[in-house]
C-alpha cells in the first residue's frame, strides 16, 4: 500500500468519524428538541359545548366513536387499545377514556373535552401526542356534544394512560418540526363547523372528509404517513390526477364496498387504513363522501 493510499484512506476514515458524530450530536439535538416540544404548555381558549344526555345524542355518539376513528385507539369499551407495535421500538396505544379507574378524563368539564378532540391539548395545555385532532377539528358542536355523550355514558372499564414510544429518529425528526403533533396543524382561532344536514351530496362529504386529513394530508393528496411507521406505505392519493386512486372506483358502489372489505376492486387488500372504524360508516356518509372526492380539483 502506497503512501498516498493510506493517507486517502485516513482521511476517509477522519471523515467518517465526523459524519457519525455529527449525526449522533443532531440525534442528541433532536431528542432534546422532542421533550421540549412534547412537554410545552399552549393556552387554548376552548368554548365549551354544553352536556347532553338525550337518547338522540347518545346514539349519534355511538355512531361517530364506531366509525370515525376512536374505537381504533380507543377500544370498543373506550379502556384504551395498543393500536401499533412494529416490535423496532415504536409501540403506540390510546388511553382509558371511560369513566373506569385509570381514566385520563377524570374530571373533565365541557371545556375540556372541546381542548382533547377539537384542539388536540390535554386539560393542563400539553399537547396530545398522536391523538388525530385534525380531523375532529371540524366537528359541529352538536356532533362535538354527542360524541362527548356517548363517551360519558361508557361503562366504567379498568385502563391507563397513553403510551407513546418512538423510536430515536423519529423523535429527532419531530423535535426538529419534520414531523408535527396535532396541535401544531390546526388553526386554532378558527370557528366550529356549522351543520351540514345529512345527505348523499358533495356538501356532506366534505363533512364526511374531515376524518381523512390525518393520514391523507389536508390537501387529500395522499403521500408518507406522518409518524408511521417505515415500512407503511404511503396514503392514497384521493384527489384527481396521476396516481390518483380514486379512477379504481367507477361508482359509488364500488367505493362502498372497499369501506365494507378493506379491498380494491381487484380483489387486493389496502394496508393500514382503519377498516375496523370505516366498515361502520352507514351508507349516506360513504356515498356522500364519494361524490365529494369526485368533485375535487387536481392538487
Amino acid at each position: 500500500m502506497t503512501t498516498g493510499t493510506r493517507r486517502w484512506l485516513k482521511r476517509g476514515a477522519l471523515a467518517l468519524l465526523v459524519l457519525v458524530a455529527l449525526a449522533a450530536a443532531a440525534l442528541f439535538a433532536g431528542e432534546q428538541l422532542a421533550r421540549h416540544k412534547m412537554l410545552r404548555k399552549l393556552d387554548i381558549a376552548a368554548e365549551p359545548v354544553a352536556y347532553r344526555e338525550d337518547a338522540a345524542a347518545v346514539e349519534r355518539g355511538r355512531y361517530l366513536f364506531a366509525s370515525r376513528g376512536c374505537v381504533d385507539c380507543h377500544g370498543a369499551q373506550g379502556n384504551g387499545r395498543t393500536f401499533l407495535d412494529n416490535g423496532k421500538g415504536m409501540r403506540i396505544a390510546g388511553p382509558n377514556i371511560s369513566p373506569g379507574p385509570g381514566s385520563v378524563v377524570a374530571g373533565y368539564a365541557p371545556a375540556d373535552w372541546v381542548r382533547a378532540i377539537r384542539h388536540g391539548v390535554a386539560r393542563g395545555g400539553r399537547p396530545l401526542m398522536v391523538m388525530p385532532s385534525e380531523d375532529y377539528n371540524r366537528l359541529t358542536d352538536e356532533d362535538l356534544a354527542s360524541l362527548v355523550a356517548y363517551i360519558r355514558k361508557l361503562a366504567p372499564v379498568k385502563g391507563g394512560a397513553a403510551v407513546v414510544e418512538l423510536p430515536l429518529p423519529v423523535r429527532a425528526f419531530y423535535g426538529f418540526g419534520l414531523m408535527h403533533d396535532a396541535a401544531a396543524k390546526i388553526d386554532h382561532a378558527l370557528p366550529p363547523a356549522q351543520p351540514v344536514a345529512d345527505g348523499v351530496n358533495a356538501a356532506h362529504g366534505a363533512y364526511v372528509a374531515n376524518m381523512c386529513l390525518g393520514c391523507h394530508g389536508a390537501r387529500l393528496a395522499g403521500g408518507k404517513i406522518p409518524g408511521g411507521p417505515p415500512d407503511w406505505p404511503p396514503a392514497a392519493k384521493l384527489t384527481p390526477g396521476t396516481d390518483s386512486a380514486m379512477p379504481r372506483y367507477p361508482d359509488a358502489g364500488a367505493f362502498a364496498r372497499m369501506f365494507k372489505t378493506g379491498n380494491r376492486p381487484d380483489g387486493t387488500p389496502i394496508k393500514v387504513m382503519p377498516f375496523g372504524s370505516l366498515g361502520q360508516m352507514n351508507d349516506t356518509d360513504v356515498r356522500a363522501l364519494f361524490l365529494y372526492l369526485k368533485s375535487l380539483p387536481p392538487a
